[in-house]
């Protein structure tokens, strides 16, 4: 009879520990891997880690110590040491580890004395981290541990390369995933039974159904052949041609939306292996969108040649008339700053010529090949406004039914003009601002930040300095605007330029009429240039249109009756729908042409507005409001009625 053999305490030991661990993966494994070790050898600590990548750090995946589970810890190897298992030995210092490796002071907060550590080691030879036993008594028979430790070496190695893999496969996964979500073509994926696999959000855009549908569905509700032959039965003759898989409408592919109707296309079909069976890949290309997109390529570029060419041929200095010295100055500092892409603010009253200004500005500069884009703030609805500056995404509001490029983004790489920038609302400021300070911006309903790169020249007849005092303009926008203000003088401060303005007009307008004049009479000379023009060179030239149209004789005539319509209120006929309107009796028209007053010309309008405003009722906007009984612009009665200092509630009576 053969006598049994008994056991060695190293095969309990080892088969102890492997029945704890081969029923756990991953970070169970390394859970049960520790605490066995420890239970085990009857030692205070066990631990399992892993090595960075440069081999300078190991982070714990598993610490038990003191008969429970420890938080995970991540330190330098340098002074530890497990620093000694890089060389792919086992280490085993049997007492005085804490005289040995005094700058590890986990040692001295564990209160260990001894230490075991043991590489892990794969298949190429590479040290992926290490387990360790500690204890606070001396481990003097390493022989028995080591063997014990050494064998269980090759099954974590094992584990931690299988860790590594789905972790590689993971992030593979993820990153194609995420290339297939952010492809601007169709993918769907569908095995052979033709059940939906894979639908990206392109799918879902595009052929107009969720995933969660999708999926739901088979290929053949939005992919068929137009005869009787099923797809699925012809994938092995259309995924096997010559030519790639290049289908089109041709090869009788029919490709649908989920409402039934027909998409224009092109689209590749390739076949794979995947999990033992085979997977298709559909990749289809909206036509529609390419030629949407196209199209609107094409009028961007239009818009951009009919802005330039305007620019060249229209827009430049000839048409800033004058030779005064107070114009020689504004035209000396356009010289100046144009070439530089500083902002500039352009302030003077209506009618001066700013917008030119700002077009004589973009013309010197180094972005004239670039369109200039003209935004008038005060033309433009509140509610539309960031939609028209910084364009909206498809769906962001009411009536948004495809995306729309803003005014920023056609005029990036050249110049946004922002006329009358005083009528902005807050709300739009607080982006104008970000451009300003960021280049950069948000679409109306969008998330994608987006750079431009644009100069910008704003105009304003307002005191927006004054204005950022009172709250109703931004105290850091004004400032970040007033880089480089030049202000246009009104036509009153430099009166020897009328002559030469009158002589342009006349020259401009004439041939467009059809009238010959050879000659501007010496009597309307002396009566224009003694006119105050509150409207400035915009009211001179519309005074001479006038004038043309009415001329009979080759000598031009401005009668004193034309500029006395100008100085005076106009009045609503008795049947008119409107108030009866007085003209203020302190008012005088002298015979020149030129209005005068016992008091000054802005009492003259303060005393007019307040007369209006009486009769309408304090209505500004409407039929019968006084924007239009004044021909003015809502806004820009409001802007006067601000600077005249005219409270409505106590000053209309």
């Amino acid at each position: 009879m053969t006598a049994s053999v008994e056991p060695s305490p190293e095969g309990v030991v080892l088969k102890a520990l492997l029945a704890g661990i081969e029923a756990e993966a991953g970070a169970g494994f390394f859970r049960s891997l520790v605490r066995g070790l420890a239970e085990a050898l009857d030692v205070d600590y066990a631990f399992v880690t892993e090595f960075d990548a440069a081999l300078e750090r190991f982070h714990s995946l598993a610490v038990f110590g003191r008969g429970a589970m420890m938080p995970d810890f991540d330190v330098p190897l340098a002074g530890t040491p497990c620093a000694t298992v890089l060389a792919g030995e086992i280490t085993h210092h049997p007492k005085g580890i804490q005289a040995l490796f005094p700058e590890d002071r986990a040692l001295v907060d564990w209160g260990v004395e001894s230490y075991v550590g043991v590489p892990i080691v794969d298949r190429a030879g590479s040290v992926l981290g290490h387990f360790a036993i500690l204890d606070g008594k001396p481990i003097a028979d390493g022989s028995r541990l080591v063997w014990a430790m050494r064998t269980l070496a090759a099954r974590v190695a094992a584990e931690l390369e299988r860790q590594r893999a789905e972790a590689a496969l993971r992030e593979s996964e993820e990153r194609l995933s995420q290339l297939v979500e952010s492809a601007t073509d169709v993918i769907v994926g569908f095995d052979e039974s033709g059940a939906i696999q894979v639908f990206n959000r392109a799918a879902e855009r595009v052929l107009r159904c969720s995933r969660a549908e999708a999926l739901a569905m088979p290929i053949e509700r939005f992919v068929r052949l137009a005869g009787e032959s099923p797809l699925l039965a012809e994938l092995p003759r259309l995924v096997g041609r010559e030519d790639g898989s290049f289908l089109g409408e041709e090869d009788g592919l029919v490709v649908l939306r989920a409402d039934g109707t027909a998409l224009a296309f092109e689209a590749s079909l390739s076949g794979s292996e995947v999990g033992g069976g085979p997977l298709y890949t559909l990749i289809l290309r909206d036509l529609e969108e390419r030629r949407r997109a196209q199209q609107e390529r094409a009028q961007l570029l239009l818009q951009s040649e009919y802005l330039q060419d305007e620019i060249r041929s229209y827009h430049n200095f000839d048409e800033i008339i004058g030779r005064s010295a107070v114009l020689a100055k504004v035209l000396e500092a356009v010289e100046l700053v144009a070439p530089t892409d500083a902002t500039v603010l352009v302030r003077g009253e209506t009618g001066t010529g700013k917008e030119m200004i700002a077009r004589a500005i973009h013309a010197r500069s180094a972005r004239s090949e670039r369109p200039l884009i003209k935004v008038n703030c005060a033309a433009l609805p509140a509610g539309v406004l960031e939609s028209e500056l910084f364009g909206h995404e498809k769906g962001s509001f009411t009536g948004a039914v495809e995306a729309r490029v803003g005014r920023f983004e056609i005029a990036d790489g050249g110049t946004i003009f922002l006329d009358e920038i005083g009528e902005l609302p807050l709300e739009a400021q607080t982006k104008l601002l970000r451009i300003l300070q960021e280049r950069e911006f948000e679409r109306v309903g969008g998330s994608r930040t987006r750079k431009v790169d644009v100069r910008v020249i704003a105009a304003t007849n307002r005191d927006l300095r004054r204005e950022s005092e009172g709250g109703a303009f931004r105290e850091d926008l004004f400032y970040r605007l007033n880089v480089f203000p030049i202000t246009m003088p009104s036509l009153r401060e430099r009166p020897e330029d009328i002559p030469l303005l009158v002589h342009w007009f006349v020259q401009r307008h004439a041939k467009k009429i059809g009238r010959t004049v050879e000659r501007v009479s010496a009597q309307t000379m002396r009566r224009l240039t003694a006119y105050s023009w509150p409207g400035n060179v915009r009211e001179l030239e519309n005074v001479i249109e006038r004038a043309l149209i009415l001329a009979c004789g080759p000598e031009l005539e401005v009668e004193a009756s034309i500029l006395s319509e100008e100085a005076r209120p106009p009045a609503a006929s008795a049947s008119a729908s409107g108030p009866t309107l007085r003209v203020p009796s302190r008012v005088k028209v002298e015979s020149s042409g030129a209005p005068s007053s016992s008091g000054s010309l802005e009492d003259v309008e303060r005393e007019h507005i307040l007369e209006v405003l009486r009769q309408t009722g304090r209505r500004i906007d409407g039929a019968n409001g006084a924007a239009r009984v004044l021909e003015l612009n809502p806004s820009t009665l409001r802007s006067r009625i601000k600077k005249l200092g005219i409270r409505r509630s106590s000053d209309v009576a």
